[in-house]
């Protein structure tokens, strides 16, 4: 979902209608290697930065590390605090050709756009449907706006060249299907499945998400650890992402109910490197980084 907001101090008007979708005009006024983009998005900002474009500006910038770890972000980005409530002043010192953001911030629109247009763009969405054909749609839609088309579309054939390269380096070793998890805390997570990112991915790559149950629209269910059980095939593993709360994996090893689970056993769980669940195209190919090394190195 598509939506460019326009400041009423903007001359910049919508040039019509393209098969195939929405063509947006480019900032007026500015190249797009001087385009100072604001994004209140992780999967934005890095979709800004494969093209090639460093954000003037992030929302929670001081997490980045912590959720999103790669690309990294240059040390000059500047911070704009919680993305539900930015520092509108700071963001106004910036004067910004363009803000990038979600329908998630849709209250925020009336006072963004009183600083610079706003491009809107919904991957994670209620009406649902599988999110990797809409971090390409988004990535397409990011790239015209900031006069990147021809980079839009290098990064989206690398990264399918990429995702093909990991099937192939898989095919042969019969991968083990995975229940894909971020503990919350001792007794409970998220496990991720349809129609997420993770679990688009792990079709892309040839891996069976072991989790048998659909997820919400963002492509996860929180659970309780008992629900584990449900998943019956002896062969699966259990990959957990950090980061992990410190109390975790002392509780667990302490817990009759884990130790009943077959994911107590060496081997049966692994835990990995952070890969953002709720990115774009730069996430996708980290999450199917880490999997298949890990899966090269453990089966």
């Amino acid at each position: 979902m598509l939506t460019l907001v326009q400041s009423p101090r903007s001359r910049r008007s919508i040039l019509g209608l393209l098969a195939g979708g929405l063509c947006l005009p480019k900032v007026a006024g500015a190249s797009s290697s001087t385009l100072k983009v604001a994004s209140l998005d992780y999967g934005m900002a890095s979709t800004l930065l494969s093209l090639g474009i460093v954000p003037v500006a992030v929302a929670s910038l001081a997490d980045w590390d912590r959720w999103v770890i790669e690309p990294e972000m240059p040390g000059e980005v500047v911070d704009l605090g919680s993305s539900w409530e930015i520092n509108f002043e700071v963001l106004e010192s910036l004067r910004p050709d363009l803000i990038l953001t979600t329908p998630f911030n849709a209250a925020l629109t009336p006072r963004l756009e009183q600083v610079a247009p706003v491009l809107s763009y919904g991957v994670f969405t209620p009406e649902g449907g599988d999110v990797l054909p809409k971090a390409v749609s988004a990535t397409r839609a990011i790239a015209a706006r900031v006069g990147r088309s021809a980079e839009g579309e290098a990064v989206i054939a690398r990264t399918e060249e990429f995702l093909d390269s990991c099937r192939r380096r898989l095919e042969k070793r019969a991968p083990p299907p995975l229940a894909l998890v971020n503990f919350m805390d001792a007794r409970h997570m998220r496990i991720y499945s349809a129609p997420g990112l993770y679990q688009n991915v792990l079709q892309k790559i040839g891996v069976e998400n072991a989790w048998p149950h659909p997820g919400n629209f963002w492509g996860f269910e929180a659970i309780g650890i008992e629900r584990l059980a449900d998943i019956t095939d002896p062969r699966a593993k259990l990959i957990a992402f950090e980061p992990v709360p410190a109390d975790v994996l002392p509780k667990l090893s302490d817990s009759p109910l884990w130790q009943q689970l077959p994911f107590s056993r060496p081997g049966q769980t692994a835990i990995l490197p952070g890969a953002l669940m709720f990115g774009l195209l730069s996430e996708a190919m980290r999450f199917a980084r880490l999997i298949t090394e890990h899966l090269e190195a453990n089966t």
